[in-house]
């Protein structure tokens, strides 16, 4: 999305909010785009026609305020319900968090194992059953990346996956999860706790789901040291790589991240390239541990105290983590993940409420 069209659309949801909107600060551009508004509130600007998704991330939100869970609030201004449209572009508002740093694994998995702990909750919410598969057909069949041979495989190989996943006992199971666990979806303020973030995603499925992505980093990738996982294990409180269904999970994933590349390669020559090389992997043409290059990595603005990192560092290194040492001026930091590496939608909202300092 344009940001300086985004940049219009927040200036008249704000007008007819009633906020403020001057020296409005562009905190992120992508599928969405998000703006820090005076008196510490973020916008953020949705794409058109999704307002059911932005009204249903209202909710969780809302529902996990009242069960005391720690995760992004929104403000609610006097008559918009959280939610302004603009041109069908939905605008939700949402108290900013102060200058923070992402998780480590360790927090990641408490704050999982916490979410998975919350009620199921019913008729409460209206959440969506886990739909892994939402949109890979459609993409693989009309890339103009692909070649014919590439296509003809990939669908083959979903079709091989939606097989397994069905006749699966994952299929059945309606828990509550977040649908975009990682590092990055986990806020840690320089005081008090870790809060979640990017709830967009969130559905009724399997809970093994939440923790895949961090296990196959760990896995088929080297992006992950063995004590940083062994963190992220210890603290949730179990394995999911122990599961019969961990390699299916884990193929789902990577076929994911492969059609995300596919997408971004319409446009993009090098993105291309990385399709076809993940292509490659997946046909087992190339050997594991592999090594993807990041796409359109999420740019994360914080602010942030140097003696925070370091102690941060200590606990968590490893050569896609942050680095104190490697931070540039700005403090901008970038992490080595995809933008929606883990999501079910393609736009992989991270610190996606404006969570910056």
């Amino acid at each position: 999305m344009d940001a300086t069209w985004a940049r219009s659309v927040v200036i008249r949801a704000a007008a007819m909010a009633g906020l403020r909107c001057d020296g409005a600060r562009l905190l992120r551009r992508g599928s969405h785009v998000m703006f820090l508004l005076p008196e510490g509130i973020v916008a953020r600007v949705g794409r058109a026609g999704s307002q059911d998704r932005a009204r249903r991330e209202l909710a969780v939100a809302r529902w996990l305020a009242r069960h005391d869970f720690p995760a992004v609030r929104p403000v609610d201004v006097p008559g918009t319900a959280g939610l302004t449209v603009v041109d069908e572009h939905p605008v939700t508002w949402w108290q900013a968090i102060p200058a923070h740093c992402p998780a480590t694994l360790a927090e990641l998995g408490r704050v999982i194992r916490a979410f998975h702990n919350l009620p199921n909750p019913g008729p409460d919410l209206d959440l969506p059953r886990f739909a892994p598969f939402d949109g890979l057909a459609e993409r693989i069949a009309a890339s103009h990346v692909v070649d014919e041979d590439e296509r003809a495989w990939l669908m083959e190989h979903l079709g091989v996956l939606e097989r397994r996943y069905a006749a699966s006992s994952l299929a059945d199971v309606r828990r509550l999860i977040h649908g975009d666990a990682w590092e990055g979806n986990v806020a840690v303020p320089e005081s008090g706790a870790p809060v979640l973030l990017d709830l967009e995603a969130v559905c009724l499925g399997p809970a093994e789901w939440d923790l895949t992505p961090v296990a196959v980093d760990f896995t088929d990738f080297t992006r992950i040291t063995v004590n940083d996982y062994r963190s992220f294990v210890n603290a949730y409180g179990w394995d999911v790589t122990t599961s019969s269904d961990f390699r299916l999970l884990a193929d789902i994933q990577e076929l994911k991240w492969a059609c995300f590349a596919i997408g971004l390669g319409e446009h993009d020559t090098s993105a291309a390239e990385e399709a076809h090389m993940r292509i490659a992997c997946l046909r087992g043409e190339i050997e594991r541990p592999w090594t993807w290059r990041a796409l359109h990595p999420r740019l994360i603005t914080v602010r942030v105290w140097p003696e925070l990192l370091l102690m941060r560092q200590v606990r968590h290194q490893g050569p896609d983590r942050l680095s104190a040492a490697s931070l540039p001026s700005s403090h901008r930091i970038t992490t080595p993940r995809d933008e929606d590496q883990a999501s079910q939608h393609d736009d992989g909202s991270v610190f996606d409420h404006g969570c910056s300092g």
